[in-house]
């Protein structure tokens, strides 16, 4: 694919959600609320703070820090970065203030939870582009997200092994197709084709676990249904990556809300 053009002043808001990491900042929050929900949880608003908040501070930080290696695999969203860094960095600062007064409101066993799931995310330019790594440690950063910090904030939730199995299938997708733009991860291993079918067999079986699963997992239904929509009509865009991709989590943790 050749690199994209300099994207148009028009689409500089779309870009500022999807490039500027707003879109996988909801998919973060939007997910741990779900989740919750799935656990017979009431969402908790520090604990949605903590999960929005601290991974634009992890993406930021990364987009930042990486400017020159993410120029072959993301030059759209490099560029972005690069016009727009001070503002980016202002952005995750205040990220980082927000992140940390929420991680003292909602208690030790959150910020626990919290440092381990930073931990892994800083480690995120050093690891991303070794296949076996990255979706090993992306699905467990994520699922940490969604599940162990409403757990850490309230230890009552029931099913967590089921909600963590649905997230993870569908967050597993995600990673293969956020990666198949640029023919890394598993795109590189089996070929784009196979792997489009690795990532929908993953929606699948995460939409047949949430429909089998006692309590409110049943609710998670949107989410993997979302992603494996995301993944019939996948383009190998960078935009297609920020809004789709990662907006797929987004839109299937706020339609498990509904009712």
């Amino acid at each position: 694919m050749p690199a994209e053009s300099t994207p148009p002043p028009a689409s500089s808001v779309i870009d500022a959600l999807g490039f500027g990491n707003g879109v996988v900042a909801a998919a973060a929050a939007a997910l741990a609320a779900a989740a919750s929900r799935a656990m017979d949880l009431r969402p908790d608003p520090l604990v949605l703070l903590l999960a929005a908040a601290g991974t634009l501070v992890i993406y930021g930080v990364d987009r930042l820090r990486d400017v020159s290696r993410d120029r072959i695999t993301a030059p759209a969203r490099t560029a972005f970065v690069e016009r727009h860094r001070r503002g980016m960095l202002a952005l995750s600062a205040l990220a980082g203030v927000l992140a940390l007064a929420a991680g003292w409101g909602a208690g030790w066993r959150v910020v626990a939870v919290a440092g381990g799931v930073a931990a892994l995310g800083l480690a995120h330019r050093r690891l991303k582009h070794r296949i076996a790594a990255k979706p090993i440690y992306l699905v467990l950063a994520w699922t940490g997200v969604a599940v162990a910090l409403p757990l850490a904030r309230d230890p009552g939730g029931r099913h967590a092994a089921w909600a963590a199995l649905v997230i993870a299938l569908s967050v597993w997708a995600n990673v293969i197709l956020s990666n198949l733009k640029d023919a890394e991860g598993a795109a590189a291993y089996f070929g784009a084709r196979r792997a489009r079918r690795v990532a929908f067999a993953a929606c699948a079986a995460g939409t047949a676990l949430a429909l089998a699963g006692p309590g409110g997992v049943p609710r998670l239904v949107p989410l993997p249904v979302a992603m494996a929509l995301a993944v019939i009509g996948f383009r190998p865009s960078e935009r297609y990556a920020a809004w789709f991709v990662d907006g797929a989590l987004a839109l299937g943790g706020a339609l498990a809300l509904w009712p």
